[in-house]
């Protein structure tokens, strides 16, 4: 598998309503942190997350997170 585009190198914080999301692995996506379907052709595939009630999240921004879809600080090491 090849290497995520970065897509920002600091995590995109934001509230959420619950319902599910699928953030985006392949970091093409226009949509961040979410899937647009740029992966399309690639070895990537989006992440599926069910939030369960409304919150304040960290998504990864730089695709690199073992944690992922949540950011876990990895962004301070590229």
């Amino acid at each position: 598998m090849g290497k995520p585009k970065i897509a920002q190198k600091v995590p995109i914080v934001m509230d959420v309503e619950p319902g599910t999301y699928f953030w985006c692995a392949c970091g093409e996506s226009k949509k961040q942190p979410y899937c647009d379907g740029s992966h399309k052709g690639t070895d990537f595939t989006p992440v599926k997350e069910t939030i369960e009630s409304k919150k304040r999240v960290a998504w990864c921004g730089c695709k690199h997170s073992n944690k992922a879809p949540f950011c876990d600080g990895s962004h301070s090491k590229l």
